[in-house]
This record gives C-alpha cells, structure tokens and sequence, in this order.
C-alpha cells in the first residue's frame, strides 16, 4: 500500500493558485456522501450545484485522474479535494470499488498495453533502419571526409584552450569557494532565462512537439538532423551519434558548415568585447548576434547569447558579463575542435550549440533501474510555454535526473511524479559527458488487489498483493535488470520500492555535494543546475550548511521554521549562484515542500 501522502504534497498538484483554493473548499466529508478507497484507488461522489453528482477518481500507482466535471484543468478541484480528504484519513477503506471506477481502470488497463505494443513495433522497425543504414557506413564514411569545413584552424592552439578552460573548471570547483574565478567558469543562468532559446529546452521543445530529424534554418530550409542529435555521416564527427537522415550528409555538411561560420564570427566579437573593454557593448549589439547564431543554425548559442541584455542590468554585471563571455568563447572553441575532444564531451558541444537527440534515440538506448526519490519540481513560463522540471535521485545508484516537460500556457503539465515519493522505474538518460536529463521508460508497481465490483466482491475474493507488469512502458527494449552491473546497485524487488516511498532520501554531506559538483563540473562546464539531498544541515537567512542560498531563496522561513534550529534533510538545486530549497523532512519524515 502506498504511504498516505500529505497536504503538501496534495497541493503541490494543483495547476494553480485557483485551483488549490478551490479544492480545499470542497475538501468537506459532507460534500463527498460516497467516498472510499479500494487498493491503490481513491474514489467519491461529491455533492456539485446539479442534480448528479461528480464522479472524481484517482489512482494512486502514477498517479492518474478522473472527474465527470466540465473542469479543463488537469487534476480538478474534486480530485483535489478527495485526495486531500485522504491525506486527512477520511476516505475509508472498502473491499469492492464501484463499477465505473473499474471500467475506468479497465479502459486505462487496455490503452497501455496497446501503447506497449506500438512502441515494441516502433523500435522493432528502428532496428531494421539501423541494420539498413550500415550497409552505407563506406558511403557516408566518404561523405564525412569533406565535412570539416572549420577544422582548418592552427592545430594545436583551440585544444589547448579549451583543456585549459577545463582543468580551470575542474580545480576551482573541488575547491569549494563562491569566488568569481569559479563561476565564469560554469553557466550561470538567470531565474527568467528562456525556456525556448536554452539549448537542452530547445531540443526539448522539438521532442515534445513529435518533431522528428528536422531543424529551421534561418533562410526558411529544412536541414535534416540524426536521432542522435549529431550530425549526418556520425563517424567522421566526434560524437556526432549516428549517419545522415534522409538528406544525407549533405545536408549536415551545410549545416555544420553555417555554424562553424557563425561561431568564428562570435569568437571574432568576443576578442573585440574583451579588447575594447565590458562596457562598449549594447544592447542591440547582443540581439544582432542572437539573431545572425539562429541564422547560422545554432539555437542553443543564440540563447546564451540573448540573455546578456539581462545580466547587463544585475548588479555586479562585469563580473557575471565576463563569466558568459567566457562560456560562450569556450563553447565556441569547444566546437570548432570537437574533433579532438573525448566522444561524450563532443555530444554535449553538439547539444549545447543546438544539436537535438531525438526521444526515440533515448528511449532505444540503455537504461537504469532503481527507486527514484522525487525531490521536487519547479515551473517557468516564457513565451507562452511552460516548463516543468522534476528532479529525482536514485536511491541506491546515487545518481541524479532530470525529467522535462513541456505544455503551452492554459494546457495541463505532466503531472505523474508527486513531490516526496519514490517510484520504481527504468530512467533511459540524454547522451552527454554529465548525464542528467532523462525520459521515464518504464515504470514498476506493487500489484494492490484490483478493485472489484460489488457484484464480483460477492461472488469471490479478492487476490492478495504480489508484483504485477510495469504500470507503463514507453520503450520495450533495452532494460537492465535491477541489480546489474549498470544499475550498480543491490536488488530490490518492485515491492519494497513502494514500501520506501515514503521515506527519506539518502542524503549527503556539504563537502560530499561540492566534490559531485565539481566532478560534474569538470565533465560539462556549461552545467547550469544539479538536484542535491544534504544532511545534517541547518538554514539561516542565507546560508544553508554553509553554503550559499540563491538571490531568490533568501530568508526561507518555512525551512527554518521546520528546522527549528536543529540539523536536517534538505533537497535542494544547485546552481552557480547558488542553491534552492527543494523539500525538506521534518522529525517525523512528513514532507514539507518549500
């Protein structure tokens, strides 16, 4: 059975501020006449201004919704309100569950296997394309040969740059100290940063829309890109993670090409920046670059680039003017000798520039099993779109993902991972020298004994737990057994996954977290934030365990009055100018979301 969940973590569901107000309203016994909950399912009828009442349903494993509400937002008020009802233990158990609740579980029963079954013949016919694609390896092998149109620089000097810039980045960050050397060094990007112009959101963006291989070029072509986010012909470029698509390498060639062309531009102005001296540029200066990079088919740069005008106006701005000059000029330099650079830190340059990795690419690579502690979330909106990102952490792998999403403004955000919970599940990573991003492939359940209509309930009982199928899968193939050499953990059955929703993530100490940080810095110097679980630490107004917290998480009263003074668990995000407060645990390992 899943841990009850709290209040806040109820909430935290909620689209909106309306919603969230609305959904305590309702949160009433006496509104809800027929309430119960039948394994891992919670259900009501609650009282509304018609005649019939809303019939809301919520199961728990993922979680999913239903309400018979006109409502459009996505969980509803009345689903709110029931869950909050069961977080306050006022949803008695029961041993049959209505008959539209089980026809409802059944209808979802039935989609997923049918996605289960499309996504097996998908990546069944993947593999037949990749098969096909190597009998062309000598032809594309030949095609990549004329494809280094910028590695025609002084061999020798960009390498030497940008190890330099890397050994830089490696010993600043174990040294554990906020000085300025450290952060020109790492990608400090601020709160209102957009979500449509960052290179990993820009590839985002192009998955979740179901884009295949195709970026916009400036001039109003269409350049054919590999699932592997490189470019076409992938072995004759470092990284590169695949052949051409269906315009060949040809097309790659131009691109790599336009690129190559803008980021020697860049590289030009930035010496004439420096030169010259911080203050001669304008603002029109940044958005005329902006928009000859996106020209030159590199998105990802043209985003670093368009959020100068804002560091412009912080304060201390020629200290954190000069730390984004310094990341672009490396990226630059990166990039015109990929070549050169070991073959993950050349899929990350790739990626960083504009370069997007397919979801399909993803999902047919390896995965990683373990039982992931949901840390937090956090939802910013710019043009119009919002994203979502949920931070998780393995229990016993250690390691640290990221989950995006994305939906435009009105529209519904994925809301399957809550705040505090763990779940069981296969996390399929982005490619990179750092990984962190990743898609949930397959998710793990306890089997709670199916509800049963009454009908049924009378006529046999009800089976006893045991484990069950994966509650959904997005890819199915690829998965490694929990316990594997590339889980790297000890195994676990789906059961006690469930068993330690509730409690507390691992956590680490203040010196442990800056020695991950500096080792994920040393691998991708363009990190811009990383999920953390510190222990035994106590909050001040702007510290927390000694560390500094981010200009916007200043004086985080709810954590210290948690606290109370006293060391605890706290989940936070890293960033370079700080840290912020995630979620924290209080004595009784209630999660208080902050």
């Amino acid at each position: 059975m899943i841990e009850r969940w709290s209040r806040d973590q109820v909430l935290a569901l909620a689209p909106d501020a309306s919603s969230r107000k609305a959904a305590q309203g309702v949160a009433a016994p006496g509104k809800w006449p027929v309430r119960g909950r039948t394994g891992m399912v919670v259900y009501g009828e609650c009282k509304g201004s018609g005649a019939k009442p809303y019939l809301a349903c919520v199961d728990l494993s993922e979680p999913a919704y239903r309400c018979s509400c006109p409502s459009r937002k996505f969980p509803c008020k009345h689903a709110l309100g029931l869950l909050l009802l069961w977080s306050e233990e006022a949803v008695p158990g029961q041993e049959a569950a209505p008959q539209w609740v089980t026809e409802w579980l059944d209808a979802r029963a039935e989609r997923a296997a049918r996605r289960k079954t499309a996504a097996s013949k998908a990546t069944d016919g993947q593999t037949a394309v990749s098969e096909a694609a190597d009998g062309q390896t000598a032809v594309s092998e030949a095609a990549d040969g004329q494809t280094a149109v910028s590695d025609t620089a002084e061999p020798g000097t960009a390498v030497s740059e940008a190890a330099e810039g890397r050994t830089a980045v490696s010993e600043a960050g174990g040294s554990g100290t906020a000085i300025p050397e450290v952060a020109a060094l790492r990608t400090a990007v601020p709160e209102e940063s957009a979500v449509s112009t960052s290179a990993r959101e820009v590839a985002e963006t192009n998955t979740a829309a179901d884009s295949t291989s195709a970026v916009s070029a400036g001039d109003g072509e269409t350049a054919s890109v590999t699932p592997g986010g490189g470019p076409g012909g992938g072995r004759g470029e470092a990284g590169s993670g695949g052949r051409g698509g269906s315009r060949g390498s040809g097309a790659e060639s131009v691109r790599h090409g336009r690129v190559a062309a803008g980021l020697a531009e860049l590289e030009r102005w930035l010496a004439d920046q420096v030169r010259q001296g911080l203050a001669v540029a304008a603002e029109h200066d940044w958005e005329g670059l902006a928009k000859r990079l996106i020209d030159a088919q590199a998105p990802g740069v043209a985003g670093m680039v368009s959020r100068l005008a804002r560091v412009r106006a912080e304060e201390g701005w020629p200290g954190r003017l000069l730390e984004e000059y310094a990341l672009l000029n490396l990226l630059a330099v990166a990039y015109r000798r990929r070549a050169e650079l070991p073959p993950d830190l050349a899929r990350t340059v790739l990626i960083r520039v504009g370069f997007p990795v397919t979801k399909e690419e993803v999902l047919a690579g390896p995965v990683v099993r373990d039982v992931w502690h949901v840390l937090g979330r956090r939802d910013e909106t710019q043009d119009r779109l919002t994203a979502r990102r949920v931070w998780l952490r393995g229990r016993h792998t250690g390691r640290a993902a990221l989950i995006l999403s994305f939906a435009p403004q009105g529209r519904p955000l994925d809301a399957s991972l809550v705040t505090g919970t763990a779940i069981d599940a296969d996390l399929a990573y982005y490619p990179g020298a750092a990984p962190l991003r990743a898609l949930v492939a397959t998710r793990y359940a306890v089997a709670a004994p199916r509800p049963a209509t009454a009908a049924r309930a009378m006529a046999q009982g009800l089976a006893g737990p045991g484990s069950v199928p994966p509650a959904s899968t997005a890819a199915g193939t690829g998965s490694v057994p929990f316990g594997s050499a590339v889980a790297g953990t000890d195994s676990v059955s789906p059961g006690s996954a469930v068993a330690e929703a509730g409690s507390v993530p691992p956590g680490m100490t203040v010196a442990e977290a800056l020695d991950e940080i500096a080792g994920v810095l040393a691998e991708d110097p363009w990190t811009e934030s990383w999920p953390l679980v510190l222990k035994d630490v106590i909050p001040d107004r702007r510290t927390l365990g000694g560390l500094p917290l981010h200009p916007r998480s200043i004086d985080p009263w709810r954590l210290i009055a948690v606290s109370g003074g006293h060391p605890l668990t706290v989940a936070v995000e890293w960033t370079p100018v700080g840290l912020r407060p995630l979620t924290t645990w209080d004595e009784e390992g209630t999660t208080v979301i902050l």
